[in-house]
């Protein structure tokens, strides 16, 4: 069964009236992780849209989010606590969590506890959305709750949500993901909330992290390749040997799916990929970003870099036949968009004001 497109809610109805419908324009709704790359393009999107009381978390000082929206409202909360959780989830309708410590392999591989220790953030924020009587609950999983053992060879088969089990998800960050999921799933079957789970696939676009070892391949390519070009250097490092594959998905499919799932009824508390299909590998990723920048340059490899699985891909068929839909902007159509971005940061960084990073 196909869900229907994204509807406005009405205006003067319960929210057990409202519980099968899209919020209303004027319900209350709450995104946390808010100052990162995902949470502000969610939040931007949602007061474009024309929603009026969007109440917005981050633990990050203010001028330190990645986007401040007008006309919402701000918190800066560190999550991880109970407390804040509750102040957090006040009359809200729908709450979208996507706060964690996270960013790249880079971070991943090298910070577990502090991936593992956002499961405190799910545990309690669910908790609190439960009790403040919010009608849907998103949670932003990842694909890095597969089973690792799938996901040794550069020509991995695309992975279908069913491969989570038996579970042997990454290290640190993929095992919290998983929990957190049972959390979702458990509140659904035991206390009704509904809740909604995307794993995403290496979100990447404009507005992202781009330096300082948190960003992800697309950003960090990108910005070593800039690099190159303004310090006429005819080299770029590449962590790994460039074989490994994975699938990019751009920031606007990523926000629009997010849309899509959340009011789904037939997605409650069910795990479902949210990632682009088209497999590239690092090698490839580095050649559409040299084809991007007009330049040829030489590869440097640093094996002994943080490297992740050997291969990765979304299989998108659960959701195309759920939705009717799957993320669709190329990769290089995307890569165009996050080059010329990160090219500007990159500048004005030179130039000494203030940029995302």
């Amino acid at each position: 069964m196909e869900c229907p497109e994204i509807r406005k809610g009405e205006h003067g109805m319960s929210k057990t009236e409202k519980s099968g419908r899209a919020a209303a324009m004027d319900d209350l709704i709450v995104v946390t992780g808010a100052g990162g790359f995902i949470g502000g393009s969610l939040t931007r999107s949602l007061h474009e849209r024309g929603f009026t009381r969007i109440r917005v978390v981050d633990k990050k000082p203010l001028p330190d989010w990645y986007q401040r929206v007008p006309g919402v409202e701000c918190l800066c909360l560190d999550l991880s606590h109970r407390k804040n959780c509750e102040r957090a989830a006040e009359g809200a309708v729908e709450v979208y969590n996507l706060a964690a410590d996270m960013g790249g392999m880079g971070f991943i591989e090298r910070f577990r506890i502090e991936c593992l220790r956002s499961i405190l953030i799910n545990t309690h924020m669910i908790e609190a959305a439960y009790r403040a009587g919010a009608v849907r609950y998103f949670y932003s999983s990842s694909a890095c709750a597969y089973n690792t053992d799938l996901q040794k060879s550069p020509d991995v088969r695309a992975l279908k949500e069913s491969d989570a089990y038996p579970a042997m998800a990454e290290r640190g960050y993929g095992w919290e993901k998983l929990m957190s999921e049972m959390f979702c799933q458990e509140y659904w079957a035991e206390r009704g909330l509904k809740t909604f789970i995307a794993r995403f696939h290496n979100v990447y676009g404009p507005n992202g992290t781009w330096d300082g070892g948190r960003e992800k391949a697309p950003a960090a390519l990108c910005r070593k390749v800039i690099e190159a070009r303004d310090k006429g250097r005819n080299w770029i490092e590449i962590w790994g040997d460039g074989t490994r594959t994975r699938s990019f998905m751009f920031i606007d499919d990523c926000v629009d799916g997010i849309d899509r799932i959340t009011h789904c009824e037939d997605l409650i508390a069910t795990p479902i990929n949210l990632g682009s299909s088209e497999l590239v590998s690092v090698n490839d990723l580095v050649t559409i970003i040299e084809g991007i920048a007009g330049v040829k340059l030489e590869r440097r490899y640093d094996l002994s870099a943080p490297k992740g699985v050997g291969g990765r891909n979304s299989d998108n068929t659960m959701i195309k036949r759920v939705l009717g839909w799957e993320p669709s902007t190329t990769l290089r159509d995307g890569l165009r968009k996050t080059y010329a971005w990160i090219e500007e940061q990159y500048a004005d960084r030179k130039a000494g004001r203030k940029t995302v990073e």
